[in-house]
């Protein structure tokens, strides 16, 4: 999914900017973003244990910004491969003030409001 300017919301653009605002998902993306890896082995690349792991590539397949696909190895067993998804944010005050017009009206989610 490649936003643009044009057809990013800002429900998506939240989501994306949550989603890169961690260390481990930044680090994650930078892995993904030279070759595609599978759970086990990008655990071992971060020194992270798989289930921190998962969490931290739901978040970023939430997002749009992975993508993970079953595959069967030679000897029969599943692997799950992530790889980067192709995306593009330019951020400027415009975008931002035009993203901001399509956020959904939900209040209850980040406690700034009252």
């Amino acid at each position: 999914m490649r936003f643009t300017r044009m057809d990013v919301t800002g429900d998506d653009l939240l989501k994306m900017l949550t989603a890169l605002s961690n260390q481990h998902r930044l680090r994650i993306v930078g892995l993904l973003s030279v070759e595609r890896d599978y759970v086990s082995r990008l655990a071992g690349r971060l020194g992270m244990s798989r289930p921190l792991l998962h969490m931290h590539l739901a978040r970023l397949e939430a997002a749009g910004l992975i993508e993970g696909s079953l595959e069967l190895s030679a000897d029969g067993k599943a692997m799950k491969f992530f790889e980067v998804t192709p995306f593009a944010l330019h951020l400027t005050p415009e975008s931002v003030a035009e993203a901001v017009k399509t956020l959904s009206d939900d209040r209850r989610g980040d406690g700034d409001e009252k």
